[in-house]
């Protein structure tokens, strides 16, 4: 009788053991996904520019992502992002062959947090141009830029989706880690 209940405690723990094991690479994959997220956003913003086939000798007719600060910071916070992201890949490999890795999960859910944060400010300043330039705003005379620089608008808010996207997964990664952490 003694013999069974410890057959299949052990049975159990190595359940729990394979479930903490697939947390482990799930956490991996997204920060890859969250890596090329960040990185295409980063690069499209960062090669978004326009000149308009019409020009005066006076004015040039040109836009590009570092006339906008807003932009700017987008393009860095992205880069930011993806080289810490890709600086937790050896976090994130450890975490899969050693199941009670607490102390490193804590660090990366402080860390994923601020991550997160920054990923946040620069896609929502960013978010807020690219619909300036979409809309306009008519009470300050601000008018829609997107029917001349139609290229332009596109790659920038198409550098978005991959931001928000990456913005998504470092939630989830956050809530893995705690998950991860609360059973250990």
């Amino acid at each position: 009788m003694k013999a069974v209940s410890i057959k299949s405690g052990e049975a159990s723990q190595a359940k729990v053991h394979g479930v903490n094991r697939g947390i482990s690479v799930f956490d991996l994959v997204l920060r890859i996904v969250a890596i090329v997220g960040t990185l295409a956003s980063s690069v499209a913003m960062g090669t978004a520019d326009q000149a308009l086939s019409f020009s005066t000798q006076i004015v040039n007719f040109e836009a590009q992502y570092d006339d906008i600060d807003a932009f700017k910071f987008f393009v860095i916070v992205n880069a930011i992002a993806c080289g810490y992201l890709a600086l937790t890949l050896p976090f994130s490999i450890f975490h899969i062959m050693k199941r009670r890795a607490g102390k490193s999960r804590v660090l990366l859910i402080l860390l994923d947090a601020i991550m997160l944060v920054f990923i946040t400010s620069g896609a929502s300043a960013a978010a807020t141009i690219v619909y300036l330039a979409h809309n306009g705003n008519t009470s300050t005379n601000w008018f829609s830029i997107c029917q001349q620089y139609t290229d332009f608008c596109q790659r920038s808010a198409g550098s978005l989706i991959g931001s928000f996207g990456a913005m998504a997964v470092m939630v989830l990664l956050i809530i893995l880690s705690a998950i991860e952490l609360s059973r250990s």
